[in-house]
């Protein structure tokens, strides 16, 4: 009997960043960590590149277009929840088209938060990969013990 090969769930998530601030979003109504604060992000689709996802979840949830070359990919992520994922962060300085919320069944506000003094009700991987970008730190292993 063969076994089946692992298979591990891919998502980005987008820091974009204007000045000393960071937008966040939270969620709304999804059945997952409804009331607390995330980045737009979503799952990577098949035959997907890490940037390509990134464009089309920024353009999907905040209606804006971000060029490829700005967009940095910053952190990566090994986390393990329900299933075990891998996490890409990405930052955006630059993008075209005014931000709204363009998914009010899933985001009841969309604003900007300074870097320095976030909600407390983040959700705590994503808390902790902001930190990791702003300490520098390329790689983190989250939800994994001992």
């Amino acid at each position: 009997m063969v076994k089946d090969r692992f298979k591990v769930i891919a998502a980005v998530h987008i820091f974009l960043l204007k000045d000393d601030q960071i937008l966040l979003l939270r969620r709304y109504n999804t059945g997952y960590e409804d009331g607390n604060y995330s980045v737009l992000a979503g799952h990577v689709d098949g035959g997907e590149d890490v940037i390509t996802a990134a464009q089309r979840e920024a353009l999907e949830e905040a209606g804006i277009t971000i060029s490829k070359k700005d967009l940095n990919i910053v952190g990566v992520m090994h986390r393990r929840a329900e299933e075990e994922r891998i996490d890409f962060f990405l930052t955006a300085k630059k993008w075209t088209g005014d931000i709204i919320n363009k998914e009010p069944d899933k985001c009841d506000e969309l604003a900007w938060y300074p870097l320095n003094n976030l909600p407390e009700n983040i959700i705590p991987y994503a808390q902790q990969a902001i930190e990791n970008y702003q300490d520098g730190q390329p790689f983190d292993l989250y939800g994994w013990t001992n």
